[in-house]
C-alpha cells in the first residue's frame, strides 16, 4: 500500500520509490571510492524527498531544509576538509530551516514543561549533545572547533523545536537525525582509523539519516 493516492504509478509514489531506490544503491556503493555515481545516489535520495515535498504542496521551509540536506550529502560524498566544511555548512543551514519550520508548526517551548515526556526528551538531547561536543572538542583541530560547536547547537535546537510539535513522525525523525549525527561524529573523529566498528557505523549512519529525513517529510505531507 502506497502512502499517497493513485498507486505506484502516481507521481508522488513514484518519486518516493525512486528516492528509496537511490538510498539502497548508495548503501551498496558506500565503501567504494568517491566518484560521481556514488555522489549522485547519495544526493538523489534526499533531493527526491525535496521534490516530493514540493509536488505535494509541502511547506517551503521543508523543501528548503531537504534541498540543503541534499547539498550537504553531495559535499560529504567527497573526501577532504573543504568537502567536510561544505557539508557542515549546508546541514547547518538545513537545521536552521528545520528549526524555523518546527517552531512555525509547534505550540511553543511551554509544551516542554507542560508534558513531562517532552521535557525529559529535551534534557536527554541536551545531555547527549554536551557530551558529544566535549568529546569532539579534544579530538578535532582548532580550526574546526567553533564550526562543530555551532553545528551541535543547531541540531540540538532542531531536536528541541521538533518536540514542540504534535507530529509523532517529526519528533521520531529529529531523534533519529541526532542519533545519526552522533554516530557520524564518533566514526569520523573518535574511533581509531583501523577500528572494525567503522564498517557497521557507516551503514548505520546512512540508514538512520535517511529514516530521519523520510519521517520528517511524511510527518508533514501525511498530516
Amino acid at each position: 500500500m502506497m502512502p499517497f493516492p493513485g498507486g505506484i504509478e502516481a507521481n508522488a509514489n513514484a518519486t518516493l520509490l525512486f528516492s528509496f531506490v537511490a538510498t539502497v544503491i548508495y548503501l551498496f556503493a558506500l565503501d567504494m571510492p568517491p566518484k560521481w555515481t556514488r555522489t549522485a545516489a547519495k544526493t538523489l535520495a534526499v533531493a527526491l524527498l525535496a521534490v516530493l515535498a514540493a509536488m505535494q504542496g509541502g511547506p517551503l521551509l521543508l523543501v528548503a531544509a531537504l534541498g540543503l540536506s541534499a547539498a550537504g550529502d553531495a559535499f560529504l560524498s567527497r573526501d577532504g576538509e573543504k568537502a567536510f566544511l561544505g557539508g557542515l555548512t549546508s546541514f547547518l543551514a538545513g537545521h536552521i530551516a528545520y528549526v524555523a519550520l518546527f517552531a512555525q508548526a509547534g505550540g511553543g517551548l511551554q509544551l516542554l514543561s507542560a508534558q513531562s515526556w517532552r521535557g525529559a526528551t529535551a534534557l536527554a538531547m541536551a545531555a547527549f549533545s554536551i557530551a558529544m561536543l566535549a568529546a569532539l572538542w579534544r579530538r578535532v583541530g582548532p580550526q574546526l572547533r567553533i564550526p562543530v560547536a555551532v553545528y551541535v547547537a543547531a541540531i540540538l535546537a532542531m531536536g528541541i523545536s521538533a518536540l514542540t510539535t504534535d507530529k509523532a513522525w517529526v519528533i521520531a525523525g529529529a531523534v533519529l537525525f541526532i542519533a545519526s549525527d552522533g554516530l557520524l561524529a564518533a566514526e569520523r573523529f573518535l574511533l581509531a582509523a583501523i577500528s572494525p566498528r567503522r564498517v557497521w557505523m557507516r551503514y548505520a549512519v546512512w540508514v538512520l539519516y535517511y529514516a530521519a529525513q523520510l519521517a520528517i517529510t511524511l510527518g508533514f505531507l501525511l498530516a
